[in-house]
């Protein structure tokens, strides 16, 4: 059954504030929530052999949300950076990063690249925190990066392909993601990881991410075992 472990996992964390919310608290005590559980969802994932995780920390959308929830989540890298990376560093996990950093706090940009920095020489799960990012402008960016290139001559805009393309994402370093999870009920992608997923298993769950733990995390992969497996026999059969 090993085969068909996803090695690259990837979740989008939604329903915190509306966790908080149901329970008569603040939609920041639910992303205060939100937080805790990241941590049991990484331990999971080093549990179940994940190579990689990603999490949908901050969309590029969230900047709309109200004034003060947005300064609670910029903030929170912070607290939880200091509060969890020695831990991080114990257990091996390396810190990567995707999104536009550089518009945002500096305190929380020092946190996060400190992270990184940190946590480089690492050989264990690869923690990607997907933050102030996008799916569209992800694949903007990397369009702009190859047009200016292609400008300069360092490139031949008729050997842009998909593999050359890839390296220009923010998550070029990393494989695509096999497996997609969204808690909190919806179901739709909401700009994540637009290209790299295009292959993907897509996994909802009606648990908001507070209450999304290690049993529902192995739900998901064994649904995506289930549907790996019937591939297989459709193919062999």
């Amino acid at each position: 059954m090993d085969y068909y472990t996803p090695k690259h996992v990837a979740i989008m964390m939604d329903g915190n504030g509306r966790w908080g919310k149901q329970r008569g608290l603040t939609r920041s005590e639910g992303h205060y929530a939100g937080a805790q559980a990241m941590e049991h969802i990484i331990d999971a994932s080093i549990e179940l052999n994940i190579q990689v995780l990603t999490l949908y920390a901050f969309s590029s959308e969230n900047w709309s949300r109200p004034k003060d929830e947005v300064n609670y989540l910029m903030q929170l890298p912070v607290k939880f950076f200091k509060q969890k990376l020695p831990e991080f560093q114990k257990r091996n996990v390396i810190i990567r990063l995707s999104g536009h950093i550089e518009n945002l706090p500096k305190k929380t940009k020092k946190s996060l690249l400190q992270a990184v920095e940190q946590t480089k020489h690492n050989t264990g799960i690869i923690v990607n925190f997907a933050f102030n990012y996008g799916g569209r402008a992800d694949i903007l960016q990397a369009t702009r990066q190859i047009i200016c290139e292609a400008a300069n001559k360092q490139i031949d805009i008729n050997q842009v392909n998909e593999e050359l393309f890839q390296r220009y994402l923010y998550t070029s370093e990393l494989p695509d993601p096999e497996l997609v999870i969204r808690t909190g009920g919806e179901k739709r992608v909401s700009n994540f990881l637009l290209w790299q997923s295009s292959m993907a298993e897509l996994y909802f769950s009606d648990k908001y991410f507070p209450d999304f733990g290690k049993l529902e995390l192995e739900a998901a992969i064994n649904e995506f075992r289930r549907k790996q497996g019937t591939k297989q026999n459709e193919m062999l059969s």
